[in-house]
């Protein structure tokens, strides 16, 4: 039986390398399967980056490093700590490169926790208190009144959780989607730990440090 490859032309797959950061041959053979189509195969990258990234999250990460971001005129900066498994990783371009993209998104989007698992009780139950009581007033049925609950708190984790926030230079990947890239790509867990961002004139500073406690490494 032959197989029949789609043949690609170079500047696409050029073009979905910049736009992923996912190696040239995975990028090739997203847009094979897609047959050429560039936002398809995009998708593609995003749910196998998604999937590499879950397989090594049980991995430790006890490297990395610390990044800062200042802002044009110095008003706002940002301390960020991102792990790795590895020196050798921490020390590449394209984690560099993560460890600037991601504070630089910090320092325009002022999240307030890391992922939703961090968000206090506290902020929790107010939230989901105000989101009923706005759902309570449409005067819908109890079903339709706890789905739009859910759906805010969606919209909630969004807007105040890292790691759910679309990236500032691409709305259509997440920081979460975004990390599971350099994942697949470097081939180590990589984790974001804590953060610190500072604004002059700001009463105090947001400070955010996740509170998954580090699992045993895998074989």
């Amino acid at each position: 039986m032959t197989t029949v490859t789609e043949k690609i032309d170079s500047k696409l797959v050029k073009e979905l390398r910049e736009k992923s950061g996912a190696p040239m041959g995975d990028c090739l053979k997203a847009l094979q399967e897609t047959k050429g189509n560039i936002e398809d195969a995009f998708v593609v990258l995003r749910k196998r980056g998604m999937a590499s990234a879950q397989k090594k999250a049980a991995r430790t990460t006890n490297e990395g490093a610390v990044g800062t971001y200042i802002h044009a005129g110095g008003k706002i900066g940002v301390l960020l700590e991102v792990n790795c498994e590895s020196d050798f990783v921490a020390r590449t371009d394209d984690f560099q490169e993560l460890l600037k993209d991601v504070a630089m998104h910090i320092a325009a989007t002022d999240p307030r926790y890391i992922k939703p698992e961090d968000v206090t009780p506290e902020d929790l139950e107010r939230e989901k208190e105000i989101f009923r009581a706005q759902a309570v007033a449409t005067g819908k049925p109890a079903p339709v009144i706890e789905k739009i609950v859910d759906g805010k708190m969606a919209k909630f984790y969004e807007e105040v959780c890292l790691l759910e926030q679309p990236f500032i230079k691409d709305q259509a990947v997440s920081i979460k989607e975004l990390i599971a890239q350099k994942v697949g790509k470097l081939g180590e867990n990589i984790t974001v730990r804590r953060f610190a961002r500072f604004k002059v004139g700001a009463p105090d500073w947001t400070v955010s440090q996740t509170k998954a406690v580090e699992p045993a490494a895998a074989e």
